[in-house]
């Protein structure tokens, strides 16, 4: 993915989105007429006035009055002053000695679950011009969801969630400003896609209610506020926004996503899903959006399985078997010897499994087998074998069924069919290094033509930087969390019925997934 300076986002080519540059913090150099006994308005007054006609009624903060009379005179009357917006208004955030205008930058913010990613945008062009990311500092408190909204209702749990959290981003916002050697008194302005739940704890407030029934929410559209009211070491005025969530399952990173694919705005039909800590898809096109969602993480991501790990240095990311010697053949993370297999590379295994006559459709190991092999000891970082087992596989086909049953649920809420999916859009670290083919070979993706399968990559970061950078943007997001339709799994009689059917390789119905199908006769794998 690459981003052109008038904010275009362009994939393999195709522009997806396209989006002029009207950034939510703005810089501009003035040079003002010395007051003088002819002309003795007020200092803010007289900022004010000269802005008037590029700012509608910008505002002047209190905390800022003193500090625009200090800089006029020590800059002899030659500034640049930001300006923010904080929804339909205007607010001066610092003023500037001289001209400091291509010293512009935001933050757009991914925050993961697991992961956090920071990306320093130029607010000027719409660029990244940094990325800086790791591990959410929430996770040694509590690796999934419901355990950290658990640990939140202890004493001061809110508290402490929140501070772990943006001890991290500011742990990343110092290392930017190191590796690119800015001020972080110039980043004027933050935008966030996150979870849920990750958005009420970043902001402090109580995740409770988000798991128990009726499923609601403190708030879904935080709207803006300053930065420094939850401790982030920008500029202290700056605007922080998060994106608006749909409810506790669909939060401000899928919007954030949506925005980015541009599917809202497309008469064809798309189907949007991001598999990370908890799985969401979308279902829709310009004239309607469904939505769903439901835990997937921890078996994709290496936290369930026996020798399951992050994509870090070392994972076995890529597995590959040979169907006549049942040999295998791997990758792992850096070329490093291997010490366990993450999300992707469990997704090869099973999927190799099943292509080599290994284990059954039921997702079960043919005879007594109980686990298969895919590192021996002599190769790995333990000097132990690093296995695929019959729980691993089990947990994963639990994972995977209901990825299925809840695209069939949302299909005929809608009256549509899989052929009817003209374009399939694959989100998050997990799609973007997903084996498609692999993918489509266990039933977790649907089996289109490739040509319409896009990776999006990061696309709840994407959102994050569409958001900053261009105020249209900011409002269709809004628009689009107020307009999607959510489809609730967790009472759903019909859901539990196709989860109950869905274990299968890749489906029950075969006749969903023919390029499988023909993969698996051509190996006599099945019986005409």
């Amino acid at each position: 993915m690459s981003v052109t300076n008038n904010g275009a986002i362009i994939l393999k080519n195709q522009v997806l989105v396209d989006v002029g540059i009207n950034p939510m913090s703005q810089k501009f150099y003035i040079e003002l007429e010395p007051p003088s006994l002819l002309n003795n308005q007020a200092d803010v007054d007289r900022l004010i006035k000269s802005l008037d006609n590029h700012y509608h009624n910008p505002v002047v903060p209190l905390a800022m009055m003193n500090k625009v009379s200090e800089v006029l005179r020590r800059a002899d009357w030659r500034v640049t002053v930001t300006l923010a917006r904080f929804g339909e208004s205007w607010k001066l955030i610092d003023i500037e000695p001289g001209d400091t205008t291509g010293h512009n930058f935001g933050l757009a913010i991914d925050l993961g679950t697991t992961t956090v990613v920071c990306y320093l945008i130029d607010l000027n062009s719409g660029e990244i011009i940094g990325v800086a990311a790791d591990y959410n500092g929430q996770v040694v408190l509590g690796e999934d969801i419901l355990t950290r909204i658990y640990r939140a209702s202890d004493p001061g749990g809110i508290k402490i969630m929140q501070s772990a959290v943006v001890d991290t981003l500011n742990n990343l916002i110092s290392r930017l400003e190191r590796e690119h050697k800015i001020n972080r008194l110039q980043i004027y302005a933050a935008a966030v896609g996150a979870n849920t739940t990750m958005m009420h704890l970043l902001l402090g407030l109580d995740p409770s209610r988000i798991c128990m029934a009726p499923y609601i929410p403190v708030i879904n559209l935080p709207g803006f506020m300053r930065a420094s009211e939850i401790g982030l070491l920008v500029n202290p005025h700056a605007p922080l926004y998060c994106l608006p969530s749909v409810g506790s399952y669909v939060g401000g990173d899928i919007v954030g996503g949506i925005l980015a694919s541009g599917l809202h705005k497309k008469p064809e039909l798309a189907l949007f899903v991001d598999i990370g800590t908890n799985g969401e898809m979308i279902l829709g096109n310009r004239d309607w959006l469904v939505a769903c969602a439901g835990a997937a993480g921890p078996a994709l991501e290496g936290g369930v399985a026996r020798h399951g790990m992050r994509a870090e240095p070392g994972a076995v990311y890529q597995v590959r078997i040979d169907p006549e010697t049942k040999k295998v053949s791997y990758s792992t993370i850096g070329g490093q010897k291997a010490r366990g297999i993450c999300g992707s590379g469990l997704i090869d295994c099973l999927a190799e499994l099943l292509l080599a006559g290994i284990i059954n459709r039921a997702g079960k190991f043919k005879g007594d087998q109980k686990e298969f092999v895919v590192v021996p000891a002599s190769e790995s970082q333990t000097g132990k074998d690093i296995t695929f087992t019959q729980v691993d596989i089990d947990n994963i086909m639990r994972t995977k069924g209901a990825v299925n049953a809840a695209l069939e649920v949302m299909l005929e809420g809608v009256g549509c069919q899989l052929a009817d999916i003209e374009t399939f859009y694959a989100a998050g670290a997990f799609g973007q290094y997903l084996d498609l083919e692999s993918a489509i070979t266990i039933g977790l993706y649907p089996d289109l033509p490739r040509e319409r399968m896009i990776r999006l990559g990061n696309s709840s970061g994407e959102g994050a930087r569409l958001v900053l950078i261009s105020d249209q943007s900011r409002r269709e997001a809004e628009e689009i969390s107020r307009g999607i339709t959510y489809f609730e799994l967790n009472a759903s009689e019909v859901f539990m019925n196709k989860f109950v059917g869905s274990k299968f390789l890749p489906h029950t119905n075969l006749d969903y997934y023919p390029t499988v199908k023909e993969k698996m006769f051509r190996r006599g794998l099945l019986q005409e």
